[in-house]
């Protein structure tokens, strides 16, 4: 198997923005507090970080700041993806010398380019780096879904080493699995689903849900990775609620209601995105409370 920048939990963070950008102090002690709850690596600049919001100067100072302020403790993965492929080209080769352990690469989105695309999009940014690339397949976002035989393909590129599949089919995983075998591990992408990959072979979860209870999420992956299943499970299945709260409406409206519901400072959402409804703040409040946060 080739060389993996983490296994088990890593949060796909929330950035923090105040009205002159990103709040990098509030940032600074969310890092701070994953890291001592047990996150395994953090994702800096994720869908969840709004990066999609972030112009390219707040892109590579969020990347660098997290660098260097993790400074070693944990891995650290930086979201580069684009539909451009030359500037995923450029902000993963900036990734690089700022020093990430990976880059996370999402499927170019709006284009909706062909799976012969995809290798030639993908293939282009892993022969521009030195560093490991993980995939991110989100076709409910993004209109693109990675096909189990254009994995077979990728995942013969040496720097190509892993998936965040967050496209819900079992299926199709199981069958990438198969063909792929050890060249390419897999991530969950969803956190309801963290379970059902690690039975297929899975190497942890790129989560959501690690932002609210990071040392839990850690936990459901630690324990089945130590045959601890039937705990692990119990874990999975008792977050249940926890976890459709936080996607009672899109990714990251509801993870960032919860966070500053447990106390931190993580400011307004960007347009477009916006507040939830009421209904969905009072589904998040007592999910919350239902796990002790709150």
């Amino acid at each position: 198997m080739k060389q993996l920048p983490f296994k088990g939990a890593c949060v796909a963070i929330v950035t923090p923005f105040d009205k002159t950008g990103i709040n990098f102090i509030e940032l600074g002690r969310i890092i701070d507090y994953q890291i001592a709850n047990l996150t395994d690596a953090i994702c800096i600049t994720g869908t969840t970080g709004e990066a999609a919001t972030m112009n390219d100067a707040e892109h590579r100072a969020a990347i660098k700041f997290a660098v260097e302020h993790v400074n070693g403790r944990v891995p650290v993965i930086a979201g580069t993806g684009s539909n451009d492929t030359a500037y995923a080209v450029e902000l993963s080769r900036y990734a690089q010398e700022v020093g990430v352990q990976a880059v996370l690469l999402v499927t170019p989105y709006y284009n909706k380019c062909t799976q012969a695309g995809l290798v030639a999009h993908y293939t282009k940014i892993a022969d521009s780096i030195g560093i490991p690339a993980i995939l991110y397949n989100v076709p409910g976002r993004t209109g693109v879904d990675i096909k189990p035989e254009t994995y077979a393909k990728l995942c013969k590129h040496p720097r190509i080493v892993a998936a965040k599949e967050a496209n819900g089919d079992l299926t199709s995983i199981l069958r990438t699995r198969k063909l792929c075998g050890d060249d390419l591990a897999i991530y969950s992408g969803n956190d309801d689903q963290i379970i059902p990959i690690l039975s297929l072979g899975g190497s942890g979860v790129i989560s959501v849900l690690s932002n609210v209870a990071p040392r839990d999420t850690h936990l459901i992956c630690q324990n089945y990775f130590d045959g601890k299943i039937d705990e692990a499970s119990r874990m999975q299945i008792d977050y249940c609620d926890l976890i459709d709260a936080l996607f009672c409406e899109v990714n990251p409206i509801p993870v960032k209601v919860a966070m500053r519901m447990i106390g931190w400072n993580v400011g307004k959402l960007r347009m477009p995105l916006c507040e939830p409804e009421p209904k969905h703040v009072e589904q998040i409040e007592n999910a919350l409370k239902a796990h002790g946060l709150l």
